[in-house]
């Protein structure tokens, strides 16, 4: 079974902010001290990906839990800037955004536009989670190709 939206959204968040970490650090030794590139090498891919396991955590919760398009773009912007989706995810604890239970659980719950793919998701959660890792790979994959960030 998938973790609740709130438990899955909390270790999403947690780990998009330390994998943050590990790339500013390893920027830190690579454009200030001039010592070593290899930091920037391991945590810029790994951050790349968990940077789309955000975003696309921050969609299917969105949709399950309703949140309105504002909270949504919000959810998004927060994984740009280091360590917000920290923030983010304690506002989305505070203000209710973040259920125990998944609202799309019940197929009569889905009834239109993503709440149906999202509900297929929360239903079938082994294929789920197969589908959302063939998400984050291709949506990593065409990040690769296009190029490492310039810098």
């Amino acid at each position: 079974m998938i973790a609740s939206p709130n438990r899955l959204f909390r270790i999403v968040a947690t780990a998009e902010a330390i994998t943050w970490a590990g790339l500013l650090a390893g920027m830190f030794l690579k454009y200030v001290t001039d010592t070593t590139e290899l930091g920037v090498q391991v945590f810029g891919p790994i951050h790349g990906a968990v940077f789309i396991a955000y975003c696309v955590t921050t969609v299917v919760v969105a949709v399950d839990q309703r949140w309105s398009a504002g909270r949504l773009v919000g959810g998004l912007a927060a994984s740009v800037p280091p360590f917000l989706t920290l923030w983010f995810e304690r506002y989305a604890g505070r203000h209710g955004l973040l259920a125990d239970s998944w609202r799309l659980r019940s197929d009569a719950a889905a009834r239109s536009g993503l709440e149906r793919p999202v509900g297929w998701l929360v239903r079938n959660p082994a294929q789920g989670l197969v589908a959302a890792l063939v998400a984050v790979v291709a949506l990593f994959g065409i990040a690769m190709l296009a190029g490492p960030p310039v810098g």
